[in-house]
């Protein structure tokens, strides 16, 4: 098994609480995190029939062969039994007594929250982030390579053509959760709406535009685009909140936690074609937003992460607090530095002394090779924006 960033997390949740909740995408390794992670629990799959006609007509009898605990897989599919659990565990608070994954987050959680608030730790484990592909030995030096291949695991464990895996991730996706989860009956309305959410990867979220793109209401849009956040396919990057004088936007901007999905969904078939392809710097700004939230939710920390425009126009990628210290963060999908490229996080470091607090540090993430320390930000090429996300460099005093 390759080695995960979260297990250590994971298993100090265990310790404490007397359920751990692991949620993700589908085919995020989950189950296989699991199993290794608590390998002497009992393990049972609700997506199979048979154990979930039990788990459902006598949950009872069901948790009655699992008195010791176990590991239960995609609870989402069961999410009666949760109400089983909780006397239980209130009964017998033993640390790390159940596991529980599923692939829904929102829907999920709500129950999590409702039937085990206090008892249960929650943490989320997405596809592969660069620090755990440097560990399967396959980490491409080429910036477009990592990018268009993604994180999904069996593209790694079983050496799988992305395209290919990609093609048949989606078609289970569309046929399995959002049908049979989410009783979406226009599929093919669906999956155009999920076409235009990635073509629009790196910008503010406009409903009415994605709604009427793919035939559908501005109700209707919102509520698909809940059922794409609750599977782990994209996430929403909200506004920073602080008042700098300016009059800040309120629209959140839309990212896949995958890039190798967003290359798939916009027909990118070979990674060459990113070089020249129209979308390529917001493509590039995805990839390291959401490498930056993976390294902090594999490790179990909620990202801090915003991002800065105003009515004028000045817009920062990415605003990120960690550890006491901010961020401002810049990002450019050009090989070469050039020095318009340090002109917003200047305007965000001039108007910073409004909020009171000390100046961000300024960092350019860039698709070229050599880092650098420049007077006005911290160079960062694309292939350190892991070792980055880990261990982010103290703040300078101000200029």
């Amino acid at each position: 098994m390759i080695p995960r960033s979260l297990q250590e997390p994971l298993v100090a949740g265990a310790r404490k609480f007397p359920v751990v909740t692991l949620t993700g995408p589908r085919q995020s390794g989950k189950t296989t995190l699991c199993r290794q992670a608590f390998a002497s629990l009992a393990y049972r799959s609700l997506e199979q029939p048979d154990v979930r006609a039990f788990a459902e007509q006598d949950p009872r009898a069901f948790l009655d062969e699992l008195v010791d605990g176990a590991v239960l897989d995609e609870i989402q599919r069961v999410p009666s039994l949760l109400s089983y659990i909780q006397p239980r565990v209130d009964q017998d608070p033993r640390p790390g007594r159940y596991v529980l994954t599923g692939s829904e987050n929102l829907a999920l959680t709500a129950k999590v929250t409702q039937s085990l608030a206090g008892r249960t730790a929650v943490l989320h484990l997405l596809p592969f982030d660069r620090t755990e592909i440097r560990s399967t030995g396959h980490a491409d030096d080429d910036l477009w390579t990592t990018v268009w291949r993604g994180g999904y695991p069996a593209i790694f464990d079983r050496e799988l053509a992305p395209t290919d895996w990609l093609g048949a991730y989606t078609a289970t996706y569309l046929e399995r959760d959002v049908r049979q989860l989410h009783n979406i009956g226009d599929l093919s309305a669906f999956q155009t709406f999920l076409g235009l959410c990635a073509g629009r990867a790196g910008t503010m979220v406009n409903l009415s535009e994605l709604g009427a793109g793919a035939g559908v209401t501005h109700p209707t849009a919102r509520a698909w685009l809940s059922v794409l956040e609750a599977s782990f396919l994209v996430f929403r990057l909200r506004p920073w909140h602080q008042n700098l004088g300016k009059r800040l936007v309120k629209t959140p901007k839309l990212y896949f936690h995958d890039t190798g999905l967003l290359c798939y969904l916009l027909g990118v078939t070979d990674p060459a074609q990113l070089v020249h392809h129209p979308l390529r710097g917001a493509i590039f700004e995805n990839w390291v937003i959401a490498e930056i939230a993976k390294q902090e939710q594999h490790r179990g920390r909620t990202p801090r992460m915003w991002f800065y425009r105003d009515q004028r126009r000045l817009e920062v990628d990415a605003i990120w607090e960690r550890d006491g210290a901010t961020y401002a963060v810049e990002i450019k999908s050009g090989r070469t530095i050039a020095a318009d490229h340090f002109d917003a996080l200047d305007g965000l470091r001039a108007l910073w002394p409004r909020t009171g607090s000390p100046p961000p540090a300024s960092v350019l993430v860039y698709g070229g090779d050599e880092p650098s320390r420049r007077t006005a930000a911290a160079v960062v090429p694309w292939r350190d924006v892991d070792g980055f996300a880990r261990r982010p460099p103290p703040p300078r005093p101000a200029r």
